[in-house]
């Protein structure tokens, strides 16, 4: 997979996330009801195959030295290929080159495939923060990486 910055209104990453939208809604979550808003702040990746947009991630700076993980997708029918976990990477690398070793995420209680996959990459749960304090159906994860961070 050839994984591409993209700009936030890039039209493969919108249906990107229109599908994840989609995807949350009719799994029940909270989530799939948010409308996507781009933000200049936010590093938006695209994962492409054969020349075909098939997986989204972004980072967002949080605090000093933190970043969230956010908009993480991968099309069904590419799915079990490992193309999550090399968006992980590459988000965060991209994060770690920034000054920003904590990484945290939020996701859904109900997305057992997503808490599983956050947990086997290293991510270790921790109390909602910002926006997630509060609701009961969000589950959150931090990940510190580098020498720097203890």
């Amino acid at each position: 997979m050839l994984i591409e910055s993209r700009p936030a209104l890039d039209p493969e990453l919108a249906a990107l996330v229109t599908a994840q939208q989609r995807e949350l809604a009719e799994a029940g979550t909270r989530a799939g009801n948010r409308i996507f808003e781009p933000h200049d702040d936010v590093a938006y990746l695209v994962g492409v195959v054969n020349g075909r947009a098939v997986a989204c991630g972004a980072w967002q700076p949080l605090a000093e030295g933190v970043a969230e993980l956010k908009r993480m997708y991968v099309r069904p029918a590419f799915r079990g290929r490992g193309l999550a976990r090399q968006m992980i990477v590459a988000i965060e690398e991209e994060a770690l080159a920034a000054d920003r070793p904590v990484i945290r995420l939020e996701t859904g209680t109900g997305l057992p495939a997503a808490i599983a996959l956050y947990q086997s990459a290293g991510y270790r749960q921790i109390p909602p923060f910002g926006e997630y304090a509060g609701n009961p159906h969000s589950l959150c994860f931090e990940k510190r990486m580098g020498a720097l961070v203890q």
